[in-house]
């Protein structure tokens, strides 16, 4: 069966069909969605963060959906979670502090350690803005089935997951 893709290249639409370069055409649209996709939430992130805090850098937010989703922290797990140096992670933290949206804590495993959590102030702005922009997926998506969307989710969370691997 033969096609057109997304982007105008022309493709069997069979699995794994390459055309005359010998690409895969699927793959190739993947990629080229994925950049698209990519480029587009790294420019979410920035304004997300902003909508935090004018403050706010776009790396630190997501700081703030990881504490909110797994809970308080240690600094060297959340390095380790983003794959970024200590260095980092203590600037990028110190950052959050100094705005009031993140707070340490003692360790009670370990008193040299801490914990970092959300602060009310930092949990409260995080919502408010998550919540706004999952109304904006809603208004985007207003028109696919609801079992589409599932589907997504389910195909996001599957290639995120073997990312992990």
């Amino acid at each position: 069966m033969r096609g057109v893709d997304v982007h105008g290249s022309e493709s069997t639409g069979e699995p794994g069909a390459t055309g005359e370069s010998g690409v895969d055409h699927a793959f190739l649209a993947l990629e080229r969605e994925l950049a698209v996709f990519l480029r587009r939430a790294r420019a979410n992130s920035g304004e997300m963060a902003r909508e935090v805090h004018p403050e706010l850098e776009a790396a630190a937010y997501g700081l703030l959906v990881r504490l909110e989703s797994a809970g308080q922290q240690r600094a060297t797990d959340l390095a380790a979670y983003f794959g970024v140096g200590k260095a980092t992670m203590s600037r990028q933290l110190r950052a959050l502090e100094n705005l009031g949206l993140v707070a340490r804590e003692p360790d009670p495993a370990d008193g040299r350690a801490s914990l970092v959590h959300l602060t009310a102030e930092g949990l409260a702005r995080y919502r408010s803005v998550r919540d706004a922009r999952r109304d904006r997926y809603v208004r985007k998506l207003a028109d696919w089935d609801r079992a589409e969307v599932a589907e997504l989710a389910r195909l996001l969370h599957h290639l995120n997951a073997r990312a992990e691997d």
